[in-house]
Parts: C-alpha cells; sequence; structure tokens
C-alpha cells in the first residue's frame, strides 16, 4: 500500500471530472443483465405535443407542474402535480399535497405507482425526459388512465 503525505491532486482532478461527466449521462429505461438495451415503439395513438408513459393509476387531472429533481429541493403545495426523475419511501410525505405524478422511469409496482394508488392519485410513470420537457410552473394535465400527460399552459413556467 503507497503511504502519501500529500493528497494526489491529479487523481482528485480526474476523479471529480469523471463524476460531473457521469452526471450528465442518461441511462437507458431497460437493460438486460448482458448489457442489451431494450427499446419498445408505442403501440398506441399520442395527441402531437403529448408525452407518453405507463398508467399506474386511473384518473385525469389538470393542475400545476412542479418539477422536483431532488427530494431536498421540494417546494409543492396542495394540488400540485410532481414531476420527478423517480420517487422512492423518502418521497412518500410529499403524496398528501399531490393532485397528480409524473416520473421519468417506473412501472406498476415500483414505488410512486403503489403510493399514488394507495391515495388515489392520477399516475403516469416511465415519460421520457418529462423533468426537462416539462417546466417548474406548466399547467399540464395527466391522464393515469391512458398515460398520456398534455401540456395546457406555459404560462408561470419558471426555472427548476
Amino acid at each position: 500500500m503507497l503511504q502519501r503525505s500529500q493528497p494526489d491532486h491529479d487523481l482528485i482532478s480526474r476523479r471529480q471530472e469523471k463524476f460531473r461527466h457521469d452526471g450528465r449521462l442518461t441511462p437507458p429505461r431497460a437493460m438486460t443483465s448482458e448489457g442489451e438495451i431494450i427499446t419498445a415503439k408505442q403501440g398506441r395513438r399520442v395527441p402531437a405535443g403529448a408525452l407518453a408513459g405507463s398508467p399506474v393509476s386511473i384518473g385525469i387531472v389538470e393542475g400545476r407542474a412542479r418539477v422536483v429533481l431532488r427530494l431536498d429541493n421540494a417546494n409543492l403545495e396542495k394540488g400540485d402535480i410532481l414531476v420527478a426523475p423517480y420517487t422512492d419511501p423518502a418521497w412518500t410525505s410529499l403524496f398528501p399535497l399531490l393532485a397528480g405524478l409524473v416520473t421519468e422511469v417506473g412501472g406498476l409496482m415500483t414505488h410512486g405507482a403503489v403510493v399514488a394508488r394507495e391515495y388515489g392519485i392520477p399516475a403516469v410513470v416511465g415519460v421520457d425526459d418529462a423533468t426537462r420537457k416539462i417546466k417548474d410552473g406548466q399547467t399540464i394535465r395527466v391522464d393515469g388512465t391512458h398515460g398520456i400527460i398534455t401540456i395546457i399552459s406555459t404560462a408561470g413556467a419558471g426555472t427548476t
């Protein structure tokens, strides 16, 4: 084992750059254990300009989109629609405030889907690039029955 009295600044710099690079990557939605990336074609009609995902909790709701990339940055009010990369059990305390849920990853049995059904909140998961395509403050419609997200209004849209 090599012992150093001084930090290796070159190694630290390389690792920091690798960390920044990796943070900009977007993983595929599905990959086999052999590394094969699985893609699927849409088998349904999606209105022009709408976003499609997996319908996991029935109902239709319109409201203000709140794009939250990290739980510690969540600033939600009752009736907001949470748009997030994913949810896990730490996010559960937000659900009583929500009118709807949109996530970029997930399926029928993932955390957000199960909790949305428990609370009776319309939800669509697996919406590619939802946190980039939907802007914080926009009015959106979540159709949890058909898996369609429609942007109704850009009024009030701000930055995340």
